[in-house]
């Protein structure tokens, strides 16, 4: 799905600049990370979607308890 590539792309981005990784992104391409860097993003990365994730089952469950108050 579009959608989630593009997601994943900003995550990616928003954490490789996290660690301090983003210029030796910008001035070797993601394939200069070593396998530890790429692993520890893609960690990172598991566990963000999966509370995005969760917060969005949530949010969809609260909606559900909430309609029968309306």
């Amino acid at each position: 799905m579009v959608h989630d590539d593009i997601i994943n792309d900003i995550l990616k981005y928003e954490i490789a600049d996290e660690l301090g990784l983003m210029n030796k992104v910008r001035s070797g391409g993601w394939k200069s990370l070593s396998a530890k860097e790429s692993g520890r993003i893609g960690g990172i990365m598991a566990r963000r979607r999966k509370r995005m994730a969760d917060s969005a089952a949530e949010n969809v469950s609260k909606e559900g308890d909430n309609r029968g108050l309306l």
